[in-house]
């Protein structure tokens, strides 16, 4: 997932130009954004509805096809929603499953790329283990938490310090609009510091 960070530039770009008021000027302006953290100019851009679907077409589009949105984010906690429709069912008349760990995998991924975006050196990001519980059927939106961000970045700290490879299980869950839970996922992400090339 971390190659995809670096099509966010030209977005977040285009879309800070066109944010940018009438009575500032450039060097006003940018000075104002560089105050932001990288992670909050990440969240910006996913909160962007049509940029980020943009990108989902492009680059996750069984995500997009499935109706995954993001529909609120900060710097330590995610909300991801899926909805029972045609395209994402499966034979018993409800969300398939793969569906609902591609919302629950979002939740917990869209935290630590906030967390990885314009790292100087880069840091690898992969999932190496998935196990879920499942209680009740998803016959329309689920919508998953992921309140791990302060655990990711951290995981993301200790792997740039030690050099090391670090890992850290991220807790998902979802609910449906009655609040009801449907499923519970355990995402063990592995996070390991590139090393600069010569």
């Amino acid at each position: 997932m971390v190659p995809l960070l670096a099509g966010w530039n030209w977005a977040i770009a285009t879309e800070l130009r066109q944010a940018q008021p009438d009575n500032l000027t450039n060097s006003q302006f940018q000075q104002t954004h560089t105050m932001a953290s990288p992670a909050i100019e990440f969240i910006h851009l996913m909160k962007h509805p049509l940029k980020f679907r943009m990108f989902l077409f492009l680059k996750l589009p069984g995500a997009f096809i499935a109706g995954v949105r993001i529909r609120d984010i900060d710097e330590n906690r995610s909300v991801v929603t899926v909805p029972y429709k045609w395209l994402s069912q499966n034979p018993f008349k409800s969300t398939y499953f793969a569906c609902l760990a591609m919302a629950a995998e979002m939740s917990t991924g869209a935290l630590a790329m906030a967390h990885l975006y314009k790292r100087v050196p880069g840091v690898s990001m992969l999932v190496v283990s998935v196990n879920s519980n499942y209680y009740k059927k998803a016959i329309g939106r689920t919508i998953f938490v992921c309140e791990n961000g302060a655990q990711l970045k951290e995981t993301i700290e200790k792997a740039i310090a030690s050099g090391e490879a670090q890992s850290f299980t991220a807790t998902s869950v979802g609910k449906n609009e009655q609040g009801e839970t449907i499923a519970e996922f355990f995402i063990t992400w592995s996070f390991k510091a590139r090393t600069n090339r010569s």
